[in-house]
């Protein structure tokens, strides 16, 4: 038989470890399947006891289970995985597929062209790629990826969640491709270090949780970084803010107030981020922090920083806040942090009082005013004998604007709140709301409308506007709400 990649007498030395029991297409229940290697010298069953409770061929999802494991395991035998990683996908697939075309003719087992053409895509996918997430992270029309178990995968698309007919094996499959993604980037997951944050090659953010602490399966969840990055343009025309909307954060980033993102998990903070970081001068200096790095800045003059976790032995861990003091030394006109979440928002005040800004950063809230208290929290997390005034004169000190976005229930992400930071009066911070989204009405196709309304108050920032020559531009966006 011809061996793709090594010679006859060559060992196997990759040899998929897959069972024979499955689960089953809905319930995950096993399911046992004849072993096509172990059926002795007579030769394997019939192909219609093998396939007898396989659905119709119309009917296969990508990577259907019910092909024999030990297929794969056969086909993988003749594969040399240092030969195989040398060559393309393509060339790699082919390959396969005539190896299981020979297979399936010796054996006389009853596959079609296409379960063939599926099976040759799937070991090609797990050698080369991230197995049965290949297609998913190709879809340029999903956003989010959620797998849940080995046939219990959901996607999200236009901002609603939708189950799909893509599985894996087993959970084995599922945590060899969760080691897969994150060795590529240098972390590690395993019983030891169950959980993991990182990112794939393009970007996209992944959160991996593996048993014990996922009690059923191991976890993935995949926010993928869209191939055509959002502009405030973009945004508009999606409908996330009309264009007086996106003339304010414009002026903003241009007149370097400092910035808060705020808003709930999935509704759009980073986007807005890199859609607002448009318009920052080329000339400057931009030092971002993140725990996993999102951020495309498309400034020339970008240094990206990334938090490290702890080795096994509890050692060598840098944290976004031991960044943010870095940071402070490599001379940065603006800091932009990915996101704050403990009590690295001190430091993140700190470098908004001492001459950086037009930072940015994001955080998670339910509105403007819950961002404010989120912060003050953070703050004393790492500051615990700092009065609550001083940590509230820091933050209206800091702050300019507070952007406010949110997932609403048709899946349209939207800023439905701009407010300004105006002062302290007694122990409370004042605020000013310069837009709210005003809901008015439901369409036949359950798309939400409504018009935003304005406060033609004069801003607490307006002398900065007044220095960069924006102030009337500032007035007529604001008429324009």
């Amino acid at each position: 038989m011809k061996k793709f990649g090594r010679r006859d007498d060559d060992a196997p030395i990759f040899v998929a470890a897959l069972g024979t029991e499955l689960p089953g297409p809905a319930t995950g229940s096993p399911l046992s399947m004849p072993n096509v290697a172990a059926s002795g010298p007579s030769g394997p069953p019939p192909a219609s006891n093998v396939f007898a409770s396989a659905p119709k061929r119309d009917e296969l999802p990508i990577h259907h289970p019910l092909i024999p494991a030990s297929l794969r395991e056969r086909v993988i035998e003749q594969i040399e995985p240092s030969v195989a990683a040398t060559v393309s996908r393509e060339v790699l697939r082919r390959q396969i597929e005539e190896i299981i075309h020979q297979i399936a003719n010796q054996e006389r087992l009853e596959l079609s062209g296409r379960e063939q053409l599926q099976l040759a895509d799937e070991i090609a996918d797990d050698m080369t790629g991230y197995g049965p997430l290949r297609p998913l992270l190709l879809d340029q029309s999903i956003s989010d990826i959620m797998v849940n178990g080995p046939s219990n995968v959901y996607v999200e698309r236009n901002g609603r969640l939708e189950r799909i007919a893509v599985r894996f094996r087993d959970n084995d499959h599922i945590t060899s491709v969760a080691q897969k993604i994150a060795a590529q980037v240098g972390r590690r997951v395993d019983e030891s270090s169950p959980m993991v944050d990182c990112r794939l090659l393009d970007g996209s953010r992944v959160n991996i949780i593996l048993p014990p602490l996922a009690i059923h399966s191991p976890c993935i969840s995949i926010r993928k970084f869209p191939s055509r990055r959002l502009d405030i343009a973009g945004l508009i025309e999606n409908g996330s803010m009309t264009a007086a909307i996106g003339q304010l954060l414009e002026i903003a980033a241009r007149s370097r107030l400092n910035v808060l993102v705020s808003g709930g998990t999935g509704s759009g903070k980073t986007t807005l981020l890199n859609a607002m970081s448009q318009f920052i001068d080329h000339n400057e200096r931009i030092v971002t922090i993140e725990d996993a790095a999102e951020l495309q800045l498309q400034q020339p003059h970008v240094i990206s920083l990334e938090t490290r976790p702890p080795s096994l032995e509890g050692t060598g861990q840098v944290t976004q806040r031991d960044l943010l003091v870095n940071a402070l030394r490599m001379r940065p006109d603006r800091i932009v942090v990915g996101e704050v979440r403990s009590a690295e928002a001190f430091d993140m005040l700190q470098a908004m009082n001492t001459g950086h800004d037009g930072s940015i950063s994001t955080v998670h809230a339910n509105s403007t005013r819950d961002a404010l208290t989120r912060i003050e929290n953070m703050v004393q997390m790492g500051q615990v004998n700092l009065p609550s005034r001083a940590i509230r004169a820091q933050i209206v000190a800091a702050l300019d604007l507070i952007v406010q976005v949110e997932r609403m229930r048709d899946g349209q992400r939207r800023i439905v709140q701009i407010s300004e930071v105006i002062g302290l009066e007694g122990e409370v911070i004042t605020t000013n709301d310069i837009a709210a989204f005003e809901y008015q009405e439901e369409d036949v196709h359950g798309r939400l409308s409504g018009t935003y309304r304005s406060n033609l108050a004069t801003p607490k920032f307006k002398s900065r506007l007044v220095y960069y020559g924006l102030d009337g531009v500032w007035a007529e966006a604001m008429r324009q709400i």
